[in-house]
């Protein structure tokens, strides 16, 4: 405990821990917390109550005439009123009031020192400050003690509340953020995500006014210093792709682009633990130990061992961990200028290639698209594959316009020379039901093939109605694997499935088009004449 002072921010509670240790972080969330435990290997296991994920339709961000003409006003970026984002505020304090104690993190969101924020994360519970302890960059004892104040700070009451009947509420939670007073404030969700996302929400939106490209994207690094960043909607193989023993982690989420190279935001890891195993996922299934906070996991109640493969709580199971929990990670998180973009897909509909090479404007189209699909039976009432776009990868936490960071991808991709893929981890041999899945070990040689160059001595045809080069061949992939349509046995439902893949990214982009250069309007799919007719 420390006798840090919060009183600047109206919280007059005593008892405040400041950058606690790991064991006494422990102590107070056991002692404390009401179904806290520590797992058969250490790890602490933890629930977040009510909200098992975030809540994107309650986030809020309060319009103010100096970021109001940044901003891309709409259903991800909901404005707020500073009158509402007070009463909220509020709100907030004379809930962290009424507490005991309160627990105190100040570190750093990211590692390039020219562009890292100091964040004050200001909380209720052990398991929020430990899971911040983890996601953020901590101090040394002397870079805490010339901390200072704070370039941002989240009040983090979200054990208490929104008021539904307050104005623009929808309901008992809200997520603000508060550029202009650099503050977020949480109400009515414990789940700790939502302060990870709402540190990357600013960083989204401060990078782009340095020119700098925020990526909701995993980032690795070669002996030879070559970087590749992958970006991926959930499901595609982002976090298990980018965990190569033959490459170094820069990180496996968020990641900048700068003039000098790439830098990691965060300090730790945010894996997905549904069906983790020691075989499919050694590096995060390893990472899982004392300091690690397991999230909404199911336990056997006796040995305190963890069955992955129960979701009866939900099934966003998560493991919080520091980057250096990870054995072949490159401290501290800063490397180069990426030589290979690779984009992740989950093809569902079973058309689009394993691995082809995009134009740099290719590239920023489908950046702007972030595509996959959902599969049959994942949800209630889907019986076909459905195609889930999120611009950017990671529509929820940008702040401008995607053409804006869709304009910084595309020049840097020109000035730095890097080359742009999209490697398809979904269905082949025919959509979801009738064709298989890609084996992971095919998609892990193209992702090699990549790295090592092997596709720049082979031949490529080109895609007629997409537009991209396909190789011909690739080490250790069967050659019929390459070419979609070689491996559906019904040639004509297979152009049948791809014209209404092509058509359903034409829908989607329309609602980008004046927004966006024509060049990239240009680089997307062309419905086939033959099949139109």
């Amino acid at each position: 405990m420390t006798t840090f002072d919060l009183t600047k921010y109206g919280i007059e509670v005593k008892e405040i821990h400041r950058n606690s240790s790991v064991p006494v972080l422990y102590e107070l969330g056991l002692r404390l917390e009401e179904g806290t435990a520590i797992s058969d290997v250490g790890a602490l296991l933890v629930y977040s109550g009510e909200k098992t994920g975030r809540s994107p339709k309650d986030k809020r961000v309060v319009r103010h005439p100096d970021s109001e003409k940044n901003i891309d006003w709409g259903p991800i970026n909901i404005g707020l009123d500073e009158h509402t984002y007070m009463v909220n505020r509020e709100r907030a304090l004379d809930y962290l009031n009424t507490r005991p104690r309160i627990y105190v993190v100040d570190a750093f969101a990211g590692w390039d020192p020219k562009y890292r924020l100091k964040v004050r994360i200001i909380c209720t519970r052990a398991y929020h400050a430990l899971f911040m302890q983890n996601m953020l960059i901590m101090p040394t004892a002397a870079e805490l003690e010339q901390f200072g104040e704070p370039d941002y700070v989240i009040f983090n009451g979200g054990g208490f509340p929104a008021n539904r009947y307050t104005s623009e509420m929808t309901s008992k939670t809200s997520v603000d953020v508060n550029l202009e007073a650099k503050e977020v404030v949480i109400l009515g969700t414990q789940y700790a995500g939502e302060m990870k996302k709402g540190i990357f929400s600013i960083m989204n939106y401060l990078m782009p006014l340095e020119e700098v490209l925020p990526m909701h994207c995993s980032a690795n690094v070669g002996e030879e210093g070559d970087v590749s960043i992958l970006f991926g909607l959930s499901g595609t193989g982002k976090t298990t792709l980018s965990a190569d023993p033959k490459r170094k982690l820069i990180g496996d989420d968020e990641h900048c682009w700068t003039d000098d190279g790439t830098f990691n935001i965060e300090g730790g890891c945010y894996a997905k633990a549904i069906n983790l195993s020691e075989e499919n996922e050694p590096d995060i299934y390893n990472a899982i130990r004392f300091g690690t906070v397991l999230e909404n996991v199911v336990y056997d109640k006796k040995t305190r061992k963890v069955d992955y493969t129960d979701t009866s709580i939900t099934q966003n199971t998560r493991a919080s961990y520091p980057i250096n929990f990870i054995d072949n990670v490159q401290i501290p998180c800063i490397a180069g200028h990426p030589e290979n973009i690779i984009f992740l897909t989950c093809d569902a509909f079973g058309v689009l290639p394993p691995v082809s090479k995009l134009t740099p404007e290719q590239a920023s189209y489908h950046f702007i698209s972030g595509y996959t699909a959902k599969v049959a039976g994942t949800e209630m009432g889907i019986t076909e594959p459905q195609a889930t776009f999120s611009a950017c990868f990671g529509a929820a936490f940008m702040m401008w316009h995607p053409n804006r960071y869709a304009e910084l991808l595309a020049e840097k991709i020109k000035k730095h020379h890097a080359t742009a893929w999209l490697v398809n981890t979904g269905w082949t041999g025919g959509a979801h039901g009738v064709g298989s899945r890609i084996k992971l070990k095919y998609t892990r040689a193209m992702i090699d093939a990549i790295h090592n160059g092997d596709f720049d001595h082979v031949n490529f045809v080109k895609d007629e109605e997409f537009g991209f080069m396909i190789p011909e061949s690739c080490p250790n992939v069967p050659s019929e694997v390459l070419i979609p349509r070689n491996t559906w046995e019904d040639k004509e439902r297979y152009e049948q499935v791809k014209d209404k893949l092509v058509a359903l990214f034409n829908e989607n982009f329309k609602k980008f088009e004046k927004d966006v250069n024509e060049e990239i309007v240009d680089a997307g799919p062309k419905r086939s004449l033959s099949v139109e007719s």
